[in-house]
């Protein structure tokens, strides 16, 4: 049966419990990349088997010294009190999907393409049981477009994990046009468990919901420098102190309601009109990546680095993703009663 056949469900949250059955699952991570592995030490941590799949085996070889150094650097950071080696031992790494064959849920995690997702999508149905539920790890796919052509699309979600998959908080679940919302909320009630304060994205759209606001602010980004306004340090050091001194602790409609609301919409009528909407990609990145530029992992950017200062980069990133999340920690995600629903408008 193919989506076509499946009538499209109704879009009302029916609430789940996270059962024990849920917290016991054996889980399944397929891609053994970076974001593989990291999301395989998350689950590890969380009390899950794990069973990681992937065909390459130089990435197989990697995962497991690579899974070990994550779970170790969770442990010196307060985020794990079993021992590392204790949890590696619920770990088996296999080429072959059919060792996914007792997971009671499965993350995707391959590279951004969708014709090789929807493969390995295609796979995973083939190797696990009709209940097992199946997340993509997709950044800005459209998830309607990976339930194409699968067997049971009801349980195939958007699962957009953020790296250091291991220690952020952020998680999207995305609902396709075939989803179901049950489904969308036993994977929030387990991401929860996995340290996550996740997102349901109620309605599929392409780069759901903080991509599209980032890549807004990227184009703006590009627009003020290659308007000759300002240089990339300029604009870096602009957002790092004003919008990443708040932004942490608030989101833009919560930061609003926090500093006045009546000011925004004054801001809007004159500035809305004069942001960039070019729909093309600007040509300082173009620029970037002709030269073969991929940042810190080639020393050269929008910046340009040693090979020491590359490194030491990317250790600083780690340890403020670390802190950061500690310093999120110490703020709700709501002060008031949990019952209480935000009030939205209708925009239909």
């Amino acid at each position: 049966m193919t989506v076509a056949a499946f009538r499209k469900p109704r879009h009302t949250i029916k609430l789940a419990c996270f059962t024990e059955q849920d917290r016991a699952t054996p889980a399944g991570v397929v891609g053994l990349g970076l974001m593989g592995t990291s999301i395989t030490a998350c689950l590890l941590a969380s009390g899950h088997r794990v069973t990681g799949v992937d065909k390459e085996s130089s990435r197989r070889r990697r995962f497991r010294k690579e899974g070990a150094s994550f779970l170790r650097e969770m442990r010196s950071e307060g985020l794990l009190t079993r021992s590392p080696t204790q949890l590696l031992e619920r770990l088996q790494v296999s080429a072959d999907f059919s060792a996914l064959q007792n997971c009671g849920i499965v993350i995707e995690a391959v590279r951004e393409d969708l014709t090789t997702k929807r493969e390995v999508l295609r796979r995973i149905e083939g190797a696990v049981p009709s209940q097992t539920l199946i997340g993509s790890n997709t950044s800005a796919l459209p998830i309607t477009e990976l339930q194409s052509g699968t067997s049971a699309p009801e349980r195939i979600l958007g699962t957009h994990w953020a790296e250091p998959a291991h220690i952020t908080r952020f998680m999207e679940v995305i609902c396709g046009d075939y989803s179901s919302l049950e489904n969308a909320q036993r994977i929030i009630n387990m991401a929860r468990r996995w340290g996550k304060e996740p997102t349901l994205v109620r309605k599929d759209v392409r780069g759901f919901i903080t991509n599209r606001i980032m890549y807004a602010m990227i184009r703006e980004a590009f627009h003020l420098v290659e308007g000759g306004y300002a240089t990339p340090a300029d604009v870096d050091r602009s957002v790092r102190n004003d919008l990443g001194y708040w932004i942490t602790f608030a989101g833009p409609f919560r930061f609003m309601d926090l500093t006045g609301i009546p000011a925004y919409a004054a801001v809007m009528r004159d500035l809305l009109p004069d942001l960039d909407c070019s729909k093309d990609v600007p040509a300082l990145m173009r620029k970037v990546v002709d030269a073969g530029c991929k940042g810190v992992s080639t020393s050269s950017g929008f910046y340009q680095y040693t090979p020491r200062q590359a490194k030491r980069w990317q250790e600083l990133f780690l340890k403020f993703s670390y802190e950061i999340r500690q310093l999120a920690l110490k703020y709700p995600e709501d002060v008031g009663d949990r019952s209480q629903k935000t009030r939205r408008r209708s925009t239909t």
